[in-house]
Formats: structure tokens, C-alpha cells, sequence
């Protein structure tokens, strides 16, 4: 049996939503193999090797997606709403942003970063509380779909706040680094 590169093992992990430990415990293997391995500083047994790569193959096709590690109450704010209740809304369900809609279509997004770019600008809150959010808002949020792998949302969260999941035209969930953060402590 022709097993594939080494280099492999970390890349399918992580595309499984694993950790090192997890994957050893899997293959009965050391998680020190395993990080060895993915450094690329032990050559190992084949047989070694081979478990390994069994484990992982008994996992494809249970790759963690966007429907796994999404929220699935979306909390949005529509564009005409004032930047006050936009900030009670953010409070009242602990969020730190969201997407901004004009009824269900999604136009931008609004976020704590929003108002402190305002108050670091030299904005009276007092006055811009009672703007309308559609003013102030940021770009929207990049969309995927459930069925996403988490490597993919994972590296739109690089340069996004969140990422909104859609189904059929349909905010179905979203997912923040947070979410990514829960992956890491399962």
C-alpha cells in the first residue's frame, strides 16, 4: 500500500478540525509523534505511519463544516435602526458586531470597532447615537455555505470579524473567532 507524503498528515488533521491529541488517540501513536512528524524532524516506522494514516482515513468525510461550528441565531441590525439601539442590541445578546440588512438582504456590517473608530475620531457619542447604522457601517460580512470546510472559514476569519453562513438565499447561522476559539477547547 502506497501511503502518501508525510507531509500530509498535519494538513488532513486540520482540515478534519483535529488536534494533534485527538489524532493520536485515534491512532493509538504518541501526540509527540505526531507533532514530530508534522515538524518534519523524526523518520518514523512505516507502521507508525500507517496508523496514522488509517485514523485519518476513517475520518474523511467527516470533515468539520460551517453548519458544525456555527451559531445559528443570527443577530442582525436593519440599516435604518439607530447606532443607540444597534448598542443595546449588541449588549443584550453579548455580540461585538453583526450584519446590517435592509429586511432580509444583508447590506454591511456594524461592529464595536465601528463606534470606536467614531469616538477615536473625535465624535460626540451623545450625537452620533442617534445617527442610523447604515452611516457607519463596514463592509459585509464574506458569505459561505453550510456545507463549508473549516480550513475555508477559517481563513476568511483571518481577515474578517465573521463570516455569515447562507442556505437557499437564508442567513442560517454565523461564525466568529470565537467559534473557532470553542474548536480548540471541544
Amino acid at each position: 500500500m502506497q501511503l502518501p507524503p508525510i507531509t500530509e498528515i498535519g494538513k488532513l488533521r486540520k482540515r478534519l478540525g483535529l488536534t494533534q491529541t485527538q489524532l493520536a488517540d485515534r491512532a493509538k501513536v504518541s501526540q509527540s509523534l505526531v507533532a514530530r512528524l508534522e515538524a518534519g524532524t523524526v523518520d518514523p516506522r512505516y507502521s507508525k505511519v500507517a496508523k496514522i494514516f488509517s485514523a485519518l482515513d476513517d475520518l474523511k468525510g467527516k470533515e468539520v463544516t460551517a453548519r458544525q461550528i456555527m451559531t445559528t441565531e443570527v443577530v442582525g441590525i436593519q440599516n435604518t435602526a439607530s447606532i443607540e439601539y444597534a448598542v443595546s442590541k449588541m449588549k443584550k445578546y453579548n455580540v461585538s458586531q453583526m450584519p446590517v440588512l435592509d429586511g432580509d438582504n444583508v447590506l454591511g456590517s456594524f461592529s464595536e470597532r465601528s463606534i470606536l473608530d467614531l469616538i477615536s475620531r473625535g465624535f460626540d457619542a451623545k450625537s452620533f447615537s442617534k445617527e442610523e447604522v447604515k452611516g457607519h457601517m463596514e463592509d459585509a460580512f464574506p458569505t459561505v455555505k453550510p456545507d463549508t470546510p473549516l480550513t475555508l472559514v477559517s481563513a476568511l476569519l483571518e481577515h474578517n470579524t465573521a463570516v455569515l453562513v447562507q442556505e437557499h438565499g437564508k442567513n442560517t447561522g454565523i461564525i466568529t473567532k470565537a467559534d473557532l476559539l470553542k474548536m480548540v477547547h471541544r
